[in-house]
């Protein structure tokens, strides 16, 4: 199949143009990033979506290696000699993986069979003898094929060779296979059982000791807390259908009328389908699900972490971050605007030392002396006593807010290579510390430095395909930094390593190059920097900002390839960029038709337009505070009918997991989110999201909670770290000049 014809199959799937699937490929082919082709190559594609062109990135692939696979089987096919015209149609015509390996089933090597011995024992012309049923009484036939140097002794023994014959011929037939698949499909059930004795062993799985479903109904989770429980050996996995009518099924097909040769082929056909074909159909079956349930426990993953990693930003804000904890005190640190490391202290004020009025004096002066903006708390251990403290200080400004923010995969940065490359002179708790801090500050910059797995917001997760969720993930990063836009100069060798075009060694080179040579003033300076080459320019220019850069618009997301158009526009005004971009008025002046090129349409000018509006501007939504319940600290203040505020820690396909400050997050079951039917969670909530919620159960000994969303009302749909209310609720902002005044009446009075 020529690649023409997989345009118009691809663009038969999704419903567009062939030739916009023609040119992204095109595109593709050429090396163009997915962010870069959906962003600066619209008149190309046809303005098509990200995710349309991350779609036919995947199609192509799938299509192009199913054709490799196509051309290697009818290669194999043709060097045995059997390649019939008949056989390379049915070959050329199959569109599915399964459907051709079906079709070489039967020519393809394999290890030695009881139908390979009946072979060697001549008695091939038997078996189709019986198939043909024309032969009303098989004794006489059977017998001509008795041959004791072969071993085979009797008739009986040629009609037995002839069936396992039969037995393999059915179950390498195309049309047989495909059958079963629909028929399990259709009525297979899904059986688990505890292995005896390891009941108590097995607790976790008890759910499943005697669980049975329809196959194709069973949810990801559902599906993949069975295999795990089958692989750690403490359950029993089965699928199962209708045994007697599956040979019915097959019967159908090959039993043309009632004689001796009938009742052979139906023997062959139930011991085929036991021991060839219900193992090979259900092994598949097997693969099927898993695969299904991956590709969806990997979306929940995925929807997951773009909403963490497009969480509100506080923003270039002076923080003071805290790794808290209790015998070992807890971690501060200060941070500047742009997340450098100003000091570093461990103060103590829980038990068992209990220091408060030191840790107040300490807090109080880091402050006061580096004018800090706002403090972030990790969300672990005596997280919610160190917020108490913190608010306990009564000289300290109540409009500096006061923060919690994840630590989700904090320690494992703190261990990792690149915290040691960032504080080789500092311990794992000054780095924990400093990322609690910068992850308010910018998310998305000090999440790209962890193994996207490592922060742990899906489901099954070790369980899936690792290489798929890899891959997916990182097109998650890929496109969330890319859509963000990325600071040239202050950004880590991580976060450009996720640019359009760049990869790791050519970040690796541009932070050398900052480092050696200073701040980038303008775009173009990156064509010095060892292996950057015109067309990864071209890749990742688009997404790079120079806030101070010499051109102005360096700090936008128009493309260099673009500045001309721009000039040509302030020229035609008489006017500076700065000007158009400082003046609406100058700007509805422009007739954008008068700039349509062969090269950029409507399109792009719209989005050139956009930026002339706010340029460089952050697609994430602004950072709002958020409080939990200031009288709950622990799960054993938990009460059944409290309402209380939470965030969404994590998503999955059966519900949403809500922090509610207890240091143990509380589910909100899938019939619990909504007074309306809920098909899928993520339709009503978001990672990071700011929700009400009641407590329907709280089993303190299990450490488990039992929220519900159910009677709040309609839920305010929001992308990540935005705010939610219910009712009337809402949550307070804060003013930086509020907090600027404050601060400066602390730091006076502490000088006092």
């Amino acid at each position: 199949m020529t690649d023409t014809s997989l345009f118009f199959k691809i663009a038969a799937e999704l419903k567009i143009d062939a030739k916009q699937v023609k040119s992204t490929v095109e595109l593709l082919d050429e090396g163009a990033t997915v962010p870069f082709i959906s962003r600066y190559r619209k008149e190309v594609t046809g303005s098509l979506a990200e995710v349309q062109v991350m779609t036919i990135k995947n199609e192509i692939e799938r299509l192009r290696q199913l054709e490799q696979r196509r051309e290697a089987i009818l290669k194999s096919i043709e060097g045995q000699g059997k390649l019939t015209e008949e056989l390379s149609d049915k070959i050329l015509a199959a569109e599915t993986l399964s459907t051709l390996e079906d079709l070489y089933l039967p020519y393809k090597p394999k290890r030695r069979t009881k139908a390979t011995a009946a072979r060697e024992k001549g008695l091939e012309p038997l078996a189709q003898l019986i198939l043909a049923q024309e032969t009303k009484e098989l004794f006489p036939e059977a017998l001509k094929f008795v041959n004791k140097e072969l071993g085979v002794e009797h008739p009986d023994d040629a009609l037995a060779g002839a069936r396992d014959i039969i037995a393999e011929i059915i179950s390498e037939d195309a049309v047989v296979r495909e059958g079963m698949r629909v028929l399990f499909k259709k009525s297979a059930i899904i059986k688990t059982k505890v292995i005896r004795g390891k009941e108590e062993e097995g607790q976790k799985f008890e759910d499943y000791f005697e669980w049975e479903e329809p196959l194709m109904s069973c949810p990801s989770h559902r599906m993949l807390a069975m295999r795990r429980g089958e692989k750690e050996d403490f359950l029993i996995l089965d699928i199962i259908i209708d045994d007697e009518l599956a040979h019915e099924q097959i019967k159908k097909q090959f039993i043309k009328t009632r004689n001796e040769c009938a009742e052979q082929i139906s023997l062959a056909i139930e011991d085929g389908y036991k021991r060839l074909l219900q193992p090979s159909i259900e092994a598949e079956m097997r693969l099927f699900t898993k695969q299904i349930a991956d590709e969806k426990a990997i979306q929940v993953f995925a929807d997951n972490l773009r909403e963490l990693l497009l969480a509100s930003p506080l923003g270039q804000k002076s923080i003071l971050a805290i790794d808290p904890g209790f015998r070992t005190g807890c971690k501060v640190v200060a941070l500047d605007a742009q997340g450098k490391l100003l000091e570093e202290t461990v103060i103590y004020p829980h038990e068992p030392q209990r220091r408060v009025m030191d840790s107040q004096h300490v807090v109080m002066a880091m402050c006061a002396k580096h004018e800090l903006e706002a403090i972030a708390i990790g969300n672990g251990t005596a997280s919610r006593e160190t917020e108490q403290f913190i608010r306990s200080i009564e000289v300290l400004p109540k409009t500096i807010p006061v923060i919690m923010v994840s630590e989700a995969g904090a320690s494992i940065y703190s261990a990792s290579d690149v915290a040691r490359e960032e504080f080789p002179e500092y311990d794992l708790t000054v780095r924990g510390a400093v990322s609690i801090g910068r992850r308010l500050a910018d998310p998305l910059a000090e999440l790209v430095k962890l193994d996207a797995k490592s922060i742990g917001v899906g489901q099954y997760q070790h369980d899936v395909d690792q290489v798929a969720l890899k891959n997916k993930l990182d097109s998650v990063v890929m496109s969330c930094v890319n859509g963000v836009g990325v600071e040239l100069n202050t950004a880590s060798k991580q976060l450009l390593s996720y640019v359009s075009g760049i990869g790791e060694g050519l970040a690796k080179n541009i932070v050398d190059y900052r480092n050696e040579h200073g701040a980038f003033k303008s775009r173009k300076d990156l064509l010095k920097v060892n292996r950057m080459g015109d067309k990864v320019f071209e890749q990742c220019s688009g997404f790079l900002r120079i806030r101070d850069g010499i051109h102005p618009l360096d700090k936008s997301a128009v493309h260099p390839e673009a500045y001309h158009i721009v000039e040509k526009m302030a020229s035609d005004l008489n006017c500076s960029i700065d000007d158009l971009i400082n003046d609406k008025d100058l700007r509805k002046k422009i007739n954008l038709m008068s700039y349509v090129t062969d090269a950029i349409g409507l399109p792009t000018l719209k989005d050139i337009m956009s930026e002339l509006e706010k340029p460089g501007r952050d697609p994430r939504k602004s950072f709002e505070v958020f409080s939990f319940d200031e009288h709950v600290h622990s799960i054993e203040d938990l009460r059944e009918g409290m309402r209380l505020p939470g965030i969404v820690t994590n998503v999955t396909n059966f519900g949403a997991f809500v922090d509610v400050g207890v240091h143990q997050d509380g589910l909100v079951h899938i019939s619990q989110l909504s007074d309306t039917f809920v098909d899928d969670p993520n339709m009503i909530v978001k990672v990071g999201q700011q929700v009400w919620v009641n407590v329907t159960e709280c089993d303190v000994k299990r450490k488990r909670i039992a929220l519900s969303m159910k009677g709040e009302g309609t839920v305010k749909q929001s992308s990540s770290g935005s705010k939610q209310t219910s009712k009337n609720e809402e949550v307070a902002s804060y003013d930086p000049n509020d907090m600027m005044s404050a601060l400066a009446a602390l730091k006076g009075k502490f000088k006092k």
